[in-house]
């Protein structure tokens, strides 16, 4: 699972990234509103801070501008004390004042963040994306300043990315599958070319895998392969559903390419030495292992002999993909040595099969039948 380059999404919105959108005019310190916002500008504990703003939107209601400006200085702080759903209730108050306001609606998703609660992070997230591609798209306005203008959309660009951040780290935190594969739906559905639908896909192909929903991420797969956006989980994913299906061509080329993008991919950041090579091994064998069988299964011994015996050192631990290595071994060289009469070939035949016999599992019967058949024909003691 990985959390990678994201320092753009993590670093981006420390505080409001555009100009105060609600102004407060001069306030009369001596007046009862005007001394609690006094109050609440000299007060430095957000808890106590809170306390003395709800105060004010509870006594001056009718005090339409500064409620206004009351509400934008609450929301981030009832963020900041963990009352979330206060947060959003706020933001909601907002933006029934002013529908693009971008502060309001991103704070919403964030306090959906913290709540973990991915039908919410999916709505706040799409309401964001949508003010902020709004604003994005605006053009100048007569008498506005050209870099608070360019700045507005710079900030608007980088919420937008936000948003698609937010739905690819609720789906690496979802322990709901079904949630899972929805957020990374509606990722590649607001962006096809986001940065994160190939960091998402390992965690898709695992989710669909849990929820019996494979053939779901295979078609996720295959959008993405198109748009030349790959992960060597969810590409061995797609091989495996190809191999079931007996689609031969599409399992070689998908076992192939997730060796050759693992072989490619740099560490990732935090993941420590030994585990990104556990990894590593882990792809590249599976995906010899694929590639060989599914060759042998075309009748394309040589290849198939090749891409299996590259295999077995990164499955020797595991007896289920060995077992099925060894049969095809001896499977396909047992071919090779029909045609070829060539001695090791034949030898290897029979050293494969026996050693598949020995294996508890589905191929034991008939590699024990294999072995029979090699020693008969070939008239070996």
């Amino acid at each position: 699972m990985q959390i990678l380059h994201i320092a753009l999404a993590i670093g981006l919105l420390a505080g409001n990234g555009l100009a105060q959108r609600h102004k407060l005019a001069a306030v009369n310190s001596e007046s009862p509103d005007g001394k609690l916002i006094q109050q609440s500008l000299q007060e430095t504990d957000p808890a106590k801070k809170v306390a003395i703003l709800e105060q004010f939107i509870a006594q001056f209601a009718d005090k339409k501008e500064a409620t206004a400006w009351v509400l934008s200085q609450l929301q981030p702080l009832y963020l900041k004390v963990g009352n979330n759903d206060k947060a959003i209730e706020t933001g909601d108050k907002l933006l029934a004042l002013d529908a693009d306001d971008i502060d309001a609606s991103y704070n919403n998703l964030k306090a959906a963040e913290a709540k973990k609660d991915a039908d919410a992070i999916i709505k706040w997230s799409a309401h964001t994306s949508q003010i902020a591609r709004k604003v994005a798209a605006s053009p100048k306005r007569e008498g506005e300043d050209g870099e608070e203008w360019k700045h507005a959309v710079d900030y608007a660009k980088q919420v937008d990315t936000y948003t698609e951040y937010a739905l690819y780290l609720a789906a690496l935190q979802s322990p709901d599958p079904q949630k899972v594969m929805l957020l990374s739906d509606t990722l590649e559905k607001r962006n096809p070319d986001s940065q994160y639908i190939a960091l998402v896909m390992e965690r898709y192909a695992a989710s669909a895998r849990q929820a019996n929903a494979l053939p779901k991420a295979v078609e996720f797969g295959e959008r993405a392969y198109a748009r030349k956006q790959f992960s060597a989980d969810m590409l061995l994913a797609m091989s495996d559903y190809s191999m079931q299906k007996q689609q031969f061509d599409k399992a070689l080329t998908y076992s192939t390419k997730a060796v050759e993008v693992i072989n490619s991919q740099p560490k990732p950041e935090g993941l420590a030495d030994a585990d990104w090579e556990k990894k590593k091994a882990s792809i590249i064998g599976l995906g010899h292992w694929m590639s060989g069988v599914t060759l042998s299964n075309q009748s394309k011994y040589a290849p198939s002999d090749k891409a299996l015996r590259t295999a077995l050192p990164y499955i020797k631990d595991n007896q289920h993909l060995m077992a099925g290595a060894l049969f095809h071994l001896g499977l396909v060289n047992y071919k090779m040595g029909q045609t070829s009469k060539n001695k090791t070939q034949i030898n290897d035949a029979l050293k494969f099969s026996q050693q598949c016999s020995a294996i508890n599992g589905p191929f034991q019967a008939q590699a024990q039948k294999n072995v029979k058949v090699i020693k008969t024909e070939f008239k070996i003691p």
